[in-house]
């Protein structure tokens, strides 16, 4: 299954509403004062919808990375009509102050980073005439955010597994897109240092404990997706980390999903997603004869079968957000 011009268009669409929808929104939000409440839009003048702010980043994200893949599609006025009307200098310094306030240092860490460094990268690459001048808008937060995510990585002792937002490497993995492509050296060598301390010695990884009740992500496949890009001998690395990979039967199958009207169980959709899309670039790392391709091109046929079917048109629980992780699995 691969993405086809009329499922970027309707992925598309998703975002270019929700990303003007302000309600109901999941704020995240720490008040130092009585002057701190405010409403979404006031505190995030550009990632004020689609339910909360990093789903707002990755909606742009999935809004440019549409438009590069195809690029006579048929919203293209509508979203150089949104990044022109929100992508300003004056709603870039009101972004860049939330993070700059007292206490507010963990915001959106590490997941919104990714996706932000994501977004500026997708710009840097969109031949679109305009994304230069909103990349150079939105520079001092991603200048910002780069600085935050190298602090971050230097005083993180221990990685994050768990299969939601702290999750390290599924940022490190954006992190170090954004760096490669950028020719950021610097970032590069952090998240190189850091995804070797932190995972180069990994062996035998508790896959079939996945998958949690409300993960989207998986704790074993983002950590080898990560490290595919990292590792000098990925499938020497992959072998000890996974072992029989072929036979856990809870990472090869999709997870069940019984409820997609609710916020935390849409997640597995989610997660079905994100498997697919770890699994084609791992399989894509190992040699074409290695004993795990074919298992893992037949779970990848799985997990989207399973749910890349009920992302347009979904309930608000999952649609405002699963249309990035199938433009993700399906490219």
């Amino acid at each position: 299954m691969e993405l086809t011009q009329h499922q970027a268009d309707a992925f598309a669409r998703m975002p270019l509403t929700y990303l003007r929808q302000e309600y109901p929104n999941h704020i995240m939000h720490l008040l130092n004062d009585d002057g701190d409440v405010l409403p979404p839009r006031e505190l995030h003048p550009i990632f004020y919808g689609c339910f909360d702010w990093h789903s707002a980043v990755h909606g742009y994200w999935l809004l440019l990375r549409c438009l590069r893949l195809y690029p006579q599609l048929s919203c293209r006025e509508e979203i150089i009509a949104l990044f022109d009307e929100h992508v300003t200098d004056e709603n870039v310094a009101q972004e860049l102050a939330y993070f700059t306030a007292p206490f507010r240092a963990s915001f959106e860490r590490p997941y919104g980073y990714g996706w932000l460094l994501a977004l500026a990268q997708e710009l840097k690459r969109a031949s679109l005439p305009q994304a230069e001048r909103w990349h150079q808008t939105l520079e001092p937060l991603t200048q910002d955010i780069r600085a935050r995510l190298m602090d971050y990585l230097s005083k993180l002792t221990y990685p994050i597994r768990v299969g939601t937002h702290y999750n390290t490497a599924f940022a490190l993995a954006l992190g170090l897109d954004y760096a490669r492509a950028l020719e950021d050296n610097a970032l590069e060598s952090a998240i190189l240092d850091a995804a070797n301390r932190y995972y180069l010695h990994d062996t035998h990884y508790p896959a079939h404990y996945e998958p949690g009740g409300d993960e989207y992500i998986s704790g074993a496949l983002t950590e080898a997706l990560l490290m595919s890009k990292v590792a000098d001998n990925f499938p020497a690395w992959f072998d000890a980390f996974l072992p029989q990979v072929a036979s856990v039967s809870a990472l090869m199958n999709p997870a069940q999903v019984s409820d997609r009207t609710d916020p935390k169980i849409a997640h597995l959709d989610g997660l079905n997603l994100s498997r697919a899309w770890c699994m084609k670039h791992i399989a894509k790392a190992l040699p074409e004869n290695h004993a795990a391709q074919t298992a893992l091109k037949e779970a990848v046929a799985r997990h989207l079968s399973a749910s890349v079917e009920h992302v347009v048109g979904s309930h608000y629980s999952g649609g405002h957000w699963l249309a990035s992780f199938a433009l993700l699995a399906l490219e």
